[in-house]
C-alpha cells in the first residue's frame, strides 16, 4: 500500500466497528441510520455480521458533517437524494443550505434576544434580599414574557 492510499481502500468489506471508527460515529448510530433509510442496509456475511463497503464510510461522513451544520435527518435524506440528481442536484443542495442558513440566523437573533433579557434581569438583581423582591423571580412569575 502506498503512503497516500487509504487503509479503507485495502479492505473492500468492512465490519460495523471499522466503519464506525472511520466515520467517527457510534455503532448504534449506524444501525439507526439503516433503520431510517439514510444508509442502505449492507450485505450480511454467513455469520450474520454486516459487511460494509468503503462507500458506507463516505456516506456516514456526509451525514455526520450535515448534522454538524444543523441539517435534520429528513433534510439530510433530501441532500443525499439531491447528491445523485444530475439535473437539479446542485441547485437543490444550494437552496437547502440557504434555508438552513436562514434558520440559523433566525435562531441567533432569538438567542441574542434571550441574552439581552437575561443580562437586563441579572443587572437589575442585587443578589441578596427577600425572594419576592428579586427581579429575576418576579419576571419569571409574570404572565407575559420578561
Amino acid at each position: 500500500m502506498t503512503p497516500s492510499a487509504s487503509p479503507l481502500a485495502a479492505a473492500p468489506h468492512l465490519t460495523i466497528g471499522r466503519v464506525a471508527r472511520a466515520a467517527g460515529i457510534a455503532i448504534d448510530t449506524i444501525r439507526y441510520y439503516e433503520r431510517e433509510g439514510l444508509l442502505p442496509e449492507p450485505e450480511r456475511r454467513l455469520s450474520g455480521y454486516r459487511d460494509y463497503t468503503p462507500d458506507a464510510v463516505t456516506r456516514l461522513r456526509f451525514i455526520r458533517r450535515a448534522k454538524e451544520l444543523g441539517f435534520t435527518l429528513p433534510e439530510i435524506r433530501e441532500l443525499l437524494a439531491l447528491s445523485v440528481d444530475r439535473e437539479r442536484g446542485v441547485r437543490g443542495v444550494k437552496a437547502r443550505a440557504q434555508a438552513r442558513l436562514a434558520e440559523v440566523e433566525r435562531r441567533i437573533r432569538e438567542l441574542k434576544r434571550v441574552q439581552r433579557g437575561l443580562k437586563n434581569l441579572i443587572d437589575a438583581c442585587p443578589g441578596h434580599g427577600a425572594p419576592e423582591r428579586c427581579p429575576i423571580l418576579t419576571a419569571l412569575s409574570r404572565e407575559e414574557s420578561p
